[in-house]
């Protein structure tokens, strides 16, 4: 292991800590929860600037807790793409890592992509046409969450303005949405995993941005948990007209942790309340409806495919058309 890297590059684990961070604190268990969450992605970052392998990488996710093995996914996939970026180490890990088991943590994997990219200078970025064009935006999602987590006192408690970065060119106009979903899914650490203070925190931005900010915080309430059935019932009332938002995060969080093996209790409990289902239905519905030709299938001037994928999603889950199990009694964090 490439210890020296390791200590160079890793960010202390206190960066990560509720207090540092200035977040709310619910309680003890959630604040362990999130905590947890943020050392295994730092942990995850840690091994792939410390290991030479994308293969030891890989053995070591396999031995990470199944609830936060792809917060660690995420983290390593920063940390290769912070490695890409050096002028001196360059490999293409990234790519190795998608081309094999990481291929599972898609999802995860783009999110941390976005992460390097808030760290690195922009000449240093990758470029868009590297990942899949429908999944790409989920980069831009990565560097809205980190964003809000880093910067909370602009992003989150100022100005709210989002950034014009000019990296998905042709469709550009998209970029802020994509920002806004990442940054609901910061929302919901920022609360603390607090239902009511979640929802205080999107209405305080303006109306037009609230959807893909329900679609976050829908998709890390489910992901990371942290609330009881009561507290997902709350958000399900909160969301109002943005109820289909709220649904469809929930589910890409189902698809994502049922992609990697990687379901656990409180994923269901959130999906029951969230998206009105379980979370192989949740999952299946974004197989169904997700677009044949990748990066084709929209249907509105300026929007992309992924938005048009999304939108199907939620409209599948609030419709009618699916039947909602009862919920897990009490819920799970």
């Amino acid at each position: 292991m490439l210890t020296w890297r390791r200590r160079l590059l890793t960010p202390s684990h206190d960066e990560t800590r509720l207090a540092t961070r200035g977040f709310h604190v619910k309680d003890a268990a959630a604040k362990e929860v999130l905590e947890t969450v943020g050392a295994r992605f730092l942990d995850g970052f840690g091994e792939a600037v410390g290991t030479r392998t994308v293969a030891e990488l890989e053995e070591y996710l396999e031995t990470v807790p199944t609830r936060f093995r792809g917060f660690a996914a995420e983290g390593a996939a920063m940390g290769l793409a912070v490695l890409d970026a050096l002028p001196m180490v360059r490999s293409g890990r990234v790519d190795t890592f998608l081309g094999g088991r990481g291929r599972d943590h898609v999802y995860m994997a783009l999110v941390g992509v976005g992460w390097a990219m808030a760290r690195l200078p922009r000449l240093l970025w990758p470029r868009p046409d590297r990942f899949d064009p429908l999944l790409r935006w989920l980069v831009l999602d990565g560097y809205g969450f980190h964003q809000a987590y880093f910067h909370t006192d602009d992003w989150v408690h100022g100005d709210r303005r989002r950034p014009v970065l000019d990296w998905a060119r042709d469709d550009a106009a998209y970029e802020g949405r994509a920002i806004d979903q990442g940054i609901g899914r910061a929302l919901w650490f920022v609360a603390g995993t607090d239902a009511r203070r979640a929802a205080d925190l999107v209405d305080a931005y303006p109306e037009h941005r609230r959807a893909d900010l329900w679609g976050g915080i829908g998709l890390a309430a489910t992901y990371a948990g942290g609330a009881t059935t009561e507290e997902l019932e709350h958000l399900v009332t909160r969301s109002g007209p943005y109820r289909a938002d709220l649904a469809q995060g929930s589910a890409f969080a189902a698809e994502a942790r049922l992609r990697a093996g990687l379901e656990v209790p409180h994923v269901g409990a959130a999906t029951a309340v969230l998206a009105g289902t379980d979370p192989v239905t949740a999952a299946r519905v974004c197989e169904d409806t997700r677009p044949v030709d990748g990066a084709d299938g929209a249907e509105r001037p300026g929007e992309p495919a992924y938005e048009t994928w999304r939108r199907h999603i939620g409209q599948a889950l609030t419709t009618g058309r699916l039947t909602a199990p009862t919920a897990p009694t009490g819920g799970a964090r």
